[in-house]
């Protein structure tokens, strides 16, 4: 039984103030029953990451960075290392996402290179997938997850299943308040679930497959229910502690 993660990603949002408050709310939010039935994370800007890491050690809530680089050290001016990260109390981190696809041309070699540069460093990597509208209206949805996949996870050894999180996030469905159907999605779920078995083997069972793409309170619940959606990457409802509690609840069967 895959124990249920939700995770907030606060894109580039907040201030520091704004920061404090959200993650204090969140922790209003939480019983000790409910931190012991989902795992939780939140993903802040890189500049919030220490203020966030002290409010929240010695809580359920875990610590994601949104990106990384894949060198320890160097001359890589505006990166930041895996190690940089773990010392901050970074438990996961996002790769992969599609907006560092889109927007900054990150390819399935850098995800590959920087899902590697985690795991060295004992970091968890919420690896990014998932298809745009016009690929999905071609009906290339399986062909580009799994490149997608493949290509992050080329040569990659996972010996638990544990120390791995998949996210898909259909492109057209991140921000747009379109949502795939708890079907739609578990289809797309179930897919990568057999990619990770070619790929990782029998560990695949372990590994923890999460939707993105405008989850809200009101239809966490349907897409919680399938059997190969572990939880989820929450965008814009992980801005307000209220909204990302709720959802945590719900995931949590509270």
């Amino acid at each position: 039984m895959r124990r249920p993660f939700i995770c907030g990603n606060w894109k580039m949002n907040k201030d520091r103030e704004s920061a404090l408050s959200l993650v204090r709310g969140i922790l209003l939010g939480i019983t000790p029953e409910l931190g012991e039935r989902v795992d939780i994370g939140v993903a802040p800007p890189f500049v919030y990451l220490p203020i966030v890491s002290a409010v929240i050690e010695g809580t359920p809530v875990k610590l994601s960075a949104q990106d990384v680089f894949w060198e320890k050290e160097g001359a890589f001016t505006g990166e930041v290392s895996p190690y940089m990260l773990k010392d901050l109390g970074c438990t996961y981190c996002i790769v992969g996402h599609s907006e560092r696809r889109i927007y900054f041309g990150e390819t399935d070699e850098h995800v590959n290179k920087k899902v590697k540069a985690l795991l060295e460093a004992c970091i968890t990597p919420i690896v990014c997938v998932g298809e745009k509208l016009e690929e999905r209206e071609e009906g290339r949805v399986f062909e580009v997850v799994s490149q997608q996949v493949k290509g992050a996870l080329n040569s990659v050894e996972i010996s638990s299943g544990e120390e791995l999180v998949i996210a898909y996030e259909p492109v057209w469905a991140i921000g747009t308040g379109k949502v795939a159907t708890p079907e739609i999605a578990q289809e797309v779920h179930s897919y990568i679930r057999s990619l990770l078995k070619e790929t990782i083997g029998d560990v695949a069972e372990k590994v923890r497959i999460l939707y993105g793409g405008s989850v809200k309170p009101d239809n966490i619940a349907g897409l919680i229910e399938q059997p190969d959606i572990d939880g989820a990457l929450v965008g814009g409802a992980s801005l307000k502690a209220e909204s990302f509690c709720e959802i945590i609840k719900v995931a949590g069967g509270m």
